[in-house]
């Protein structure tokens, strides 16, 4: 299959985030949502007409009446009102995805489908009752971060509502999903979160790539109550994935479509190539926790200093570097021991 062309208008990669539907393709339309004081300023949703007698939405958006408001809107331009959807495929459990589905299906009666991979995020959220990224805090602590672990967990992280952590009414697993005589195919893609996927449809050649494949930034890599063991080689694995499908176009959740996932998932496997070079040359001959090394490297495009960033961004960071030296472990360039309840990592020297 090749790459389609079918050109994208009105939106480029400033003015993605304007309201309103984009056609993508005849039946196909993104919906870019409006987030609460969030940096990455909409989520994309896309309608799909055609599967069934309604509407088919790829993601839900994050459930805050601005959003509700932007989605019935964007649909009523494009003939339906919020009644029409019949289904919400969601990529993952982070709120800005899921949550509106949920308020979706006990407004309307539209059914909910999640990766199944995401069922112990959900039972743990039910557990802890927390919005607190608990799992980044746990690793924050791992990674000699005490202070920007206390920082973190003082701040108001919007209040913990059950009501929008309901369960999906189907977990989804790796299967290929029928409306009729259309079909989208559900590929897992562990790594942002452990149920991650992704939604195929082959006979367009459309990615519906969530926050796996994103056109301009690389998402954070287990973000989330309960991450895997290795979120990173988990990322990419599903990365790497891609490049063994056909070539198609990127829709993504955040940013503008993109015309080929491949190129953009080469992008993202050689950025982090370069990070884990990057990772090996800070360490040099030292023993270093994550904290240290993340002070070292530059962030962003721009290569920003560590000390520049938000708390909360420098958790990520923090996050994302202890990742990769996990990565560097597993490959064997690296060594990590503890000290109290630090990790340090060490290269291993190469053979003479």
């Amino acid at each position: 299959m090749t790459t389609p062309t079918t050109p994208v208008t009105r939106f480029d990669r400033g003015s993605w985030a304007e309201a309103g539907a984009e056609t993508v393709r005849p039946g196909v339309h993104r919906i870019p949502l409006p987030l609460p004081d969030d940096g990455l300023r909409a989520v994309n949703v896309y309608a799909l007409e055609g599967l069934t007698e309604g509407v088919v939405l790829i993601d839900g958006g994050w459930s805050i009446p601005q959003s509700r408001k932007a989605l019935e809107d964007a649909l009523g331009g494009l003939g339906h009102d919020l009644g029409a959807i019949s289904h919400v495929l969601v990529t993952h459990i982070h709120r800005d995805h899921y949550t509106q589905a949920v308020e979706l299906r006990r407004l309307l009666g539209s059914r909910v489908y999640l990766g199944s991979g995401e069922r112990r995020g959900l039972e743990l959220l039910g557990e802890l009752r927390t919005d607190q990224p608990v799992g980044s805090l746990r690793t924050l602590r791992r990674a000699g971060a005490h202070e920007l672990a206390e920082r973190i967990a003082a701040m108001d992280h919007g209040g913990f509502d059950p009501s929008v952590w309901e369960a999906p009414d189907r977990w989804l697993e790796s299967e290929e999903l029928r409306f009729g005589d259309a079909g989208l195919t559900v590929i897992p893609t562990p790594g942002h979160t452990r149920g991650h996927v992704v939604y195929l449809d082959r006979a367009r050649g459309l990615l519906f790539s969530g926050d796996h494949v994103l056109p301009h930034i690389t998402p954070s890599i287990g973000f989330e109550l309960g991450g895997g063991t290795l979120p990173l080689g988990d990322y990419l694995a599903s990365l790497r994935l891609m490049t063994t499908l056909s070539d198609a176009r990127l829709l993504p959740a955040h940013g503008p479509v993109g015309d080929s996932v491949h190129a953009r998932v080469g992008e993202l496997l050689a950025h982090h190539d370069d990070r884990l070079t990057e990772a090996l040359t800070v360490l040099g001959d030292r023993r270093l926790n994550a904290h240290a090394v993340a002070g070292e490297l530059g962030w962003t495009r721009r290569k920003v200093a560590f000390a520049d960033l938000s708390p909360f961004n420098q958790m990520l960071a923090v996050n994302e570097t202890a990742a990769h030296l996990d990565v560097l472990v597993a490959e064997g360039r690296a060594h990590r021991s503890q000290e109290g309840d630090v990790d340090l990592y060490a290269v291993v020297p190469a053979p003479a």
